[in-house]
């Protein structure tokens, strides 16, 4: 009888772990099926290229069902777990809740946002972490454009021309420094408006930005930033967004209808029901062969494990390089375990890192040899376009990428699809 793999989570453990599977399964070895809220895997390297509109949206994901043709898909998300019975209690998008069994499981759920008890960052705050989001900012920021170009209100101006982005990490540096460059590259379109009263504002609590990478390179960022009127604040905390006013804990007071919120992020809090052992962020502990401790046939990796790293001590960090790679060893541990072998500990040091600071900008660091300017922006999107997974995407990246080249981004608000039914009822209430 075929054993039973069930992957809880479409992202990139999930994914690539079961295409691993995939190529490497025999015909009635095994039986795959993957569960994920969505159908889709995104690509999160491209999401600040969505934001700013130089990607089309649906181009930054994986279908799963396409790709994964050779396993099951469930669009659902877990909500129990019985390892006792090796069972996993799935809430479908309808309909009544289902028990699925397994001989191994693979929990690859993620991270979701970490907020704190920020006053008024729940009312007032988006993350940076979903397609829906880095779509959504893109119009918003457009549409603060639009309410900037039409009041003579300097008060409703300036809040509508502040931009707040609260973490400096990867995401956070990413993101405002597209949205940025898009805000300034569309100015033209918008003679009500000076560059000089846009506002970009970037929180970061410790002493520098990008903290998870060379000082050298973040020196790069902050100075490119920086000359572009980005105002960088380190050392400093949001400690109140109530009412819209972006309280900071230098003392200054932001008036802003933009708050971006990306210091951080945790692992699901589903994990922390499932009886399993977590560490003291919530993460999985697991070995190095991504064996979740005291349970033989669990395994997890990527952001929600603390999977540990041999290269530098400590566990590995949430990074798509490092995630990639955990799936694939992953993968092949399960084969070598449906085959009676023993799993191989993870082992991987980062070739090199990029950030993308807008259009033909972008600071990075290969084998050790630190590139900035248009070489980093092309070798970054050179990379990630040959590693997103499948050529059918890499041709559509490679294609939007090469129409966008001789052309600026584009003026065109779509907000209106988060009320997609709006000018319905509209029409209904003025029948």
């Amino acid at each position: 009888m075929p054993k039973r793999i069930l992957i809880v989570g479409g992202g990139y453990v999930g994914l690539y772990t079961a295409l691993r599977l995939q190529r490497g399964l025999r015909p009635g070895e095994a039986e795959v099926t993957v569960v994920n809220p969505e159908n889709y895997m995104v690509y999160r390297p491209l999401l600040p290229e969505v934001a700013s509109g130089t990607l089309e949206p649906r181009h930054a994901v994986v279908p799963l069902r396409a790709v994964l043709r050779k396993a099951r898909f469930v669009s659902g998300a877990l909500t129990g777990l019985d390892t006792v019975r090796a069972t996993a209690t799935v809430r479908p998008m309808a309909g009544p809740e289902l028990e699925l069994d397994y001989d191994e499981l693979v929990l690859a759920v993620g991270a979701t946002s970490k907020l704190l008890p920020v006053p008024g960052l729940a009312e007032h705050g988006i993350g940076f972490n979903s397609l829906a989001e880095a779509a959504h900012l893109r119009d918003h920021v457009l549409r603060q454009l639009e309410i900037a170009s039409a009041t003579p209100d300097p008060k409703l101006r300036r809040s509508a021309l502040t931009f707040v982005f609260v973490g400096g990490g990867y995401t956070g540096v990413e993101a405002i420094a597209e949205l940025q460059d898009m805000a300034v590259d569309v100015l033209e379109g918008y003679p009500e408006i000076d560059r000089s009263e846009m506002r970009w504002v970037l929180v970061e609590a410790m002493d520098r930005i990008l903290g998870t990478v060379s000082a050298d390179l973040a020196e790069l960022a902050t100075t490119e930033l920086t000359a572009r009127g980005i105002d960088i604040r380190t050392g400093t905390l949001l400690e109140s967004a109530e009412n819209r006013v972006m309280q900071l804990s230098d003392g200054t007071k932001l008036p802003a209808d933009t708050l971006v919120w990306v210091a951080g992020t945790r692992p699901q809090p589903i994990l922390g029901e499932l009886g399993l052992p977590v560490d003291e962020r919530g993460r999985l502990v697991v070995d190095d062969t991504m064996r979740v401790d005291g349970h033989a046939n669990i395994w997890s990796a990527g952001d929600c494990a603390a999977v540990p790293d041999p290269e530098k001590g400590g566990t590995c960090p949430p990074t798509a390089q490092h995630a990639v790679r955990q799936a694939q060893q992953l993968g092949e541990n399960l084969l070598l375990t449906l085959r009676g072998r023993a799993g191989k500990p993870f082992r991987y040091n980062s070739r090199g890192e990029f950030v993308t600071l807008g259009k033909n900008k972008a600071v990075g660091e290969v084998l050790g040899h630190k590139v900035d300017g248009v070489l980093a922006w092309t070798l970054r999107r050179a990379y990630y376009a040959t590693q997103i997974p499948t050529w059918n995407r890499t041709v559509r990246v490679l294609g939007d990428w090469a129409v966008g080249m001789p052309f600026g981004h584009d003026v065109v608000n779509f907000g209106s699809r988060e009320e997609p039914r709006g000018a319905f009822r509209q029409a209904a209430e003025t029948k």
